[in-house]
């Protein structure tokens, strides 16, 4: 039975402990990093708790904590967890004490206001992962925004307001589409259940039987918001000035956990609650995925920017996970949950990298580096490890997710065309190109800029925030069923739900 508040801990921790950061004073820094590391690490160690006790074989939600809130409108605190969402809160939980370590000495004003914004952020996406319902869902997904835009707009680089300014504004207008279609499907579902509710189990059993015409608006509205998240072609400008401009623990988070918020909603809710509107848009959202994947790497090809171009090498590497969940087979499902999380593992180390190195130098111009392997050459292999992983070694994380995604799409019912996999593929190319060529530019050549002589390698800090993350890297590579395992059962659910949603639904 106390099993069942673990949840409700995991989001209680993070907003008690952000809440007696303000109480300490602003001379006491040290305290309130140290406070905030310790912190989040409990957290983590909560979700691994969660892990251990799940059971892998259920596809059913597990940890399940709920009582009525808002008695009058039928509205509850309901949370819980499948395979799917257990992973994206580990991966939230365990980048969090990461981020928060990497900015130990980076961020130097303000340090209460950035570890309270830090820890307020952890709950924010948490709730989303875990909620089922969707009225808390709209409120955690609308609470991880404050956070996010003062990290960008108070730590930020030069243009940090226009960053943080946009980034507020595209989600919000997604955010509010969200909102109508949920009290639109809340309103509509009252008549055939007798009672009005916002319960996602409850509205899974009526959201298959709404009339066509009414479920691809309703989705269209739900897949409009979460695409702008993701973010999908041609919805992604707001993510390259987020990322650079946000500080190096924002782009992780941001890069980690935030865009995923947007594919986890894809596959939570668009799928199963319309899976008739996701067959009949699914070959139409995944030529944007496909456009998406091409573009983001040609975009990423030309930048001068380095933290620009792995910006740009998100869209890319999304277009993929956005590709896996469209083509609705259960590997390319299982394909796009994994690589949900290798892309928060291999593109969080990039920018942590990018983040040491700019520390060091003041500048993110690939032009201004060269030849650094010789100075710095721990750094040097650390990010050729992450580019590799990025590109999609086989051996290394990123591999499998891809590997999935593109056997999934091309065995795919609904997409139905093998050109999906031949466009999806020349995305693998064109990641090999542009990061390998990055990092022939940064690191190998002639040391043509004086000022690089006398930067320092990785520190034992930066080592011990890089070091779990390459650990897992090579994990998911080698031996990727022990988290495949976790997500197996969900994954082949949702896909069920798409074909097959009355007899799974009554």
């Amino acid at each position: 039975m106390q099993n069942n508040y673990l949840i409700t801990l995991l989001l209680l921790l993070p907003l008690a402990g952000g809440l007696l950061l303000l109480l300490l004073p602003k001379t006491k820094e040290n305290l309130i990093r140290y406070l905030g590391l310790v912190i989040s690490t409990l957290v983590f160690i909560i979700s691994l708790l969660i892990y251990f006790k799940f059971d892998l074989t259920s596809s059913e939600f597990q940890f399940i904590h709920q009582f009525k809130w808002i008695e009058k409108l039928n509205i509850s605190y309901f949370v819980g967890v499948d395979g799917i969402s257990l992973l994206l809160v580990l991966l939230t939980t365990f980048l969090t004490p990461l981020t928060l370590l990497s900015s130990w000495t980076a961020i130097q004003k303000n340090v209460k206001e950035f570890t309270f914004f830090m820890l307020m952020l952890e709950v924010g996406m948490l709730g989303v992962f875990v909620s089922l319902d969707l009225f808390l869902f709209y409120i955690f997904w609308e609470a991880m925004l404050i956070p996010m835009y003062f990290i960008i707009g108070i730590w930020g680089g030069e243009q940090r307001i226009y960053a943080s300014v946009k980034f507020f504004i595209y989600t919000m207008f997604g955010s509010l589409l969200m909102l109508v279609a949920i009290i639109w499907l809340a309103v509509y579902a009252s008549n055939p259940l007798g009672y009005f509710t916002t319960n996602l189990l409850e509205l899974y059993k009526v959201g298959p039987d709404v009339p066509s015409a009414i479920q691809n608006w309703m989705f269209l509205a739900f897949a409009f918001s979460f695409a702008i998240k993701v973010p999908l072609f041609p919805l992604h400008t707001w993510l390259p000035d987020a990322h650079v401009q946000a500080p190096t623990a924002g782009s992780v988070i941001l890069a980690g956990v935030l865009l995923k918020m947007g594919t986890y909603g894809l596959v939570r809710f668009c799928l199963p609650l319309f899976p008739q509107s996701a067959i009949t848009f699914a070959p139409y959202i995944s030529v944007l995925a496909i456009i998406g994947i091409i573009y983001g790497a040609l975009v990423a090809m030309v930048q001068k920017d380095v933290k620009k171009l792995v910006a740009y090498s998100s869209v890319a590497h999304l277009g993929f996970v956005v590709l896996g969940i469209f083509a609705v087979t259960i590997e390319s499902v299982q394909g796009a949950v994994i690589q949900m999380i290798n892309h928060g593992l291999s593109t969080g180390a990039l920018f942590l990298l990018v983040g040491v190195i700019y520390e060091r130098t003041h500048t993110r111009e690939i032009s201004e580096y060269g030849g650094i392997a010789k100075i710095v050459p721990v750094f040097s292999f650390a990010l050729m490890f992450a580019s590799l992983s990025s590109v999609g070694l086989p051996g290394l994380n990123g591999f499998v997710g891809e590997f999935l995604i593109l056997i999934g799409s091309f065995k795919s019912a609904i997409l139905n065309n093998w050109w999906y996999t031949v466009f999806a593929t020349s995305g693998v190319i064109f990641a090999a190109v542009y990061l390998l060529w990055m990092y022939q530019r940064v690191v190998f050549g002639e040391v043509t800029n004086p000022k690089l002589n006398g930067i320092a390698d990785i520190n034992k800090r930066e080592m011990i925030v890089l070091l779990p993350i390459f650990i897992f890297i090579v994990w998911i590579g080698i031996y990727p069923s022990t988290f495949l395992n976790v997500s197996k059962a969900s994954a082949k659910k949702v896909v069920e739900k798409v074909y097959n949603p009355v007899e799974i639904t009554k």
